[in-house]
């Protein structure tokens, strides 16, 4: 079970969102809006899954993710929107954002979304490792 916040400003989609990851076997650990009390709120509970509808993908909104990214480079971060297209999801790979989960929630698909970033991660995770090692072996 791993630890999950959500930030987004509609309380409705936070209750949604919510039951979607708790059902799923997830601790929904806080869920809040964009203000900056909850960011910090977040940041201090070291969530491992970070799920945000940034609104707008304006500067204001990336900036958000820098923040989120560079305060928990550990996280797991998913954007959360109804209107994610091929520029955002570019905009948000470059950021740092692992996954995305499209509105309106499909239970399946968010939860499938989540556990596919996680192996693909761990996938990358252990090819580096055993790159390392190979080089390590190399140079002895």
């Amino acid at each position: 079970m791993l630890k999950a916040v959500i930030l987004d400003a509609n309380a409705i989609a936070r209750n949604l969102l919510t039951s979607v990851l708790s059902n799923g076997g997830h601790e929904v650990v806080a869920d809040a809006n964009l203000a900056p009390a909850s960011l910090a709120r977040v940041i201090r509970l070291r969530p491992q899954i970070v799920c945000i509808d940034i609104g707008e993908a304006n500067e204001a909104g990336w900036a958000i993710i820098t923040q989120l990214r560079t305060e928990l480079p550990k996280s797991l971060l998913f954007m959360v929107s109804s209107g994610i297209n091929a520029g955002m999801i570019q905009d948000a790979q470059q950021r740092g954002v692992h996954g995305f989960i499209v509105k309106p929630f499909n239970s399946v698909a968010v939860l499938t979304s989540i556990r596919n970033t996680i192996l693909r991660i761990a996938k990358q995770q252990r090819a580096n490792a055993e790159a390392a090692s190979s080089g390590d072996t190399e140079s002895a």
